[in-house]
């Protein structure tokens, strides 16, 4: 039964949400103490750097296009390297990611990937038990206690004796946690995610032979990246851990981040562990920072692969400063997941997965992100192939040169009502999901998280907002919006079946999704007002 903990506990924090079983051994005074000392840090600076986020928009939206920082020649300049890697993240050839589940985590601990990355972030709806119970299993798994037992099948789940490395992905800066108070104010769920995890697993991770690495996504600028060091320093001191144990690899998927790799990893140095093409999140957030600029305006999603130029560009530029920098550059995500009992239907899928791959492993990158435990034997076949090799580190890419107007190249291609179709199912089911308490969710064949979902109502805002066109002529207004959001509501009912459907959350998801795509003020995140309602709603 759960019990409610509320009024201050340490130094302001106050705890709202309820302390269910188990729920005591994470929510500790002294992890409290030690949030409280994060948050009493660090929640301010933040805040700016959320306001500062907020005045470059204005900017990009008069017209302003971002470049390479003059300010900071000198660190792009200079011969420097991070700091020297674990030998557990010389080999980082597959990696593979997914929320932080009892059975996720066991699966993916034992999918023969090098990495697992347990994420708190774009494949966790941020509910209060899916958090705190995330928690539990990341520590159980730590310590090589975690079991689970299918409620349905009575399926039992262990760890091999062999797992990947583990690492872990908090939430961004933008986030807030609306169940810790700190002097009255939600503190930074960023902060929450990363503290728990550290206070409870770093000297266990290290005592075997790993350490508390982190995956740290939606950065915009270096000075995002400093206040992250910042965080490390602070917590390696309170927790006695040896300098640098803590190594992040920083998500590479913004467009502004993109223009500051070199002095992300600067400002990282000691504590870092390479950059990571976060390809979805990044072409979501190239729409977003120019969505009401019409020249601008992308083609149907399917069609923006990282063989554009302008994401081709991204790729390699990373991989060049990487390497410069004696640092790891880990590619995107292969979103297709197989089909069951569709042999053919998977290898149309593996074939793509194995092509994606193949690009990115003979241009330098030395691992890579798959969805499901079903293609990481896909994809470490062709690093296998092509890396036989730790890492290609060595490979410094010294014939890449990538200037900001290849980085901002819009790309050229179809705009169709088909597109659009697919943009509102997609957005419908994920929201639907994710007001469920779902963060990922396997949708037409592919494995679709909050960065998936955030390109496909955005780009519906853009099309509308800018007066887009489609190639058969249609004008994308509100009434075709409408009328499509209508169809494919209509839809899901008959994907899912009408008890399913009944039982779901598909009309509040629609209604969601059409009034993020037609306000005139663009949501930053469509995470925001879904927790809204998931707070509201008491989980």
């Amino acid at each position: 039964m759960a019990t409610s903990m509320s009024g201050p506990i340490i130094s302001g924090l106050e705890v709202r949400g309820p302390i269910n079983p188990g729920f005591e051994e994470i929510l500790t005074p002294e992890a409290m103490a030690f949030l409280a000392e994060l948050e009493g840090r660090f929640g301010g600076e933040r805040l700016r750097l959320l306001d500062v986020r907020t005045k470059r928009q204005a900017l990009l939206d008069q017209g302003h296009k971002p470049d390479f920082l003059p300010e900071t020649r000198a660190i792009r300049d200079a011969d420097w390297t991070i700091g020297p890697l674990p030998v557990d993240l010389l080999d980082r050839r597959v990696e593979i990611t997914g929320p932080v589940d009892r059975k996720m985590v066991i699966n993916a601990l034992n999918s023969g990937a090098k990495v697992f990355m347990a994420d708190y972030e774009d494949a966790t709806c941020p509910t209060w038990t899916n958090l705190v119970e995330g928690q539990i299993n990341i520590r159980d798994a730590v310590r090589r206690t975690i079991t689970h037992e299918d409620p349905a099948s009575g399926k039992k789940y262990r760890l091999s004796d062999k797992t990947a490395v583990l690492k872990v992905r908090p939430r961004g800066w933008h986030l807030e946690e609306r169940h810790v108070l700190m002097d009255g104010e939600p503190m930074s769920g960023a902060l929450f995610d990363f503290g728990l995890h550290v206070f409870h697993n770093a000297h266990e991770l290290l005592a075997r032979g790993s350490g508390p690495y982190v995956y740290l996504p939606k950065l915009e600028s270096h000075f995002e990246a400093r206040l992250w060091r910042e965080v490390f320093l602070v917590a390696e001191e309170y927790l006695h851990l040896p300098h640098g144990s803590i190594k992040a690899t920083v998500l590479i998927e913004t467009i502004l981040a993109a223009f500051e790799m070199d002095e992300i990893l600067y400002e990282l140095r000691e504590h870092s562990a390479g950059l990571n093409c976060g390809r979805w999140d990044y072409i979501f957030s190239f729409i977003k920072k120019f969505r009401k600029d019409p020249a601008a305006v992308m083609p149907d999603r399917a069609e923006v692969t990282m063989a554009t130029p302008f994401l081709s560009a991204y790729s390699q530029l990373a991989i060049r400063t990487c390497h410069r920098r004696g640092a790891p550059a880990i590619g995107g995500m292969a979103a297709f997941i197989p089909v069951k009992d569709n042999h053919e239907a998977n290898e149309v899928a593996f074939s793509r997965v194995r092509a994606d791959k193949e690009r990115e492993a003979s241009n330098g990158h030395d691992g890579t992100w798959v969805a499901h435990p079903g293609l990481v034997p896909v994809a470490r076949e062709v690093f296998d192939a092509y890396m036989p090799m730790p890492n290609q580190i060595a490979r410094k890419r010294t014939d890449v040169t990538v200037t900001a107007a290849d980085l901002l190249a819009v790309p050229a291609g179809p705009k169709t009502e088909a597109g659009l179709r697919n943009n509102v199912a997609v957005g419908i089911g994920y929201i639907e999901a994710w007001l469920r308490g779902q963060g990922c969710v396997p949708l037409f064949n592919l494995m679709e998280d909050a960065a998936t979902a955030e390109i496909s109502r955005t780009q519906v805002w853009q099309w509308l907002h800018t007066g887009t066109a489609l190639d058969d002529g249609q004008a994308v207004t509100l009434d075709l919006i409408d009328r499509i959001v209508a169809e494919e509501l209509s839809a899901w009912e008959t994907r899912v079946g009408a008890n399913a459907y009944a039982k779901g959350r598909y009309a509040d998801a629609a209604s969601l999704f059409r009034d993020l795509v037609a306000r005139e003020d663009f949501t930053d995140f469509l995470t925001l007002p879904a927790y809204e309602r998931v707070v509201a709603e008491g989980a």
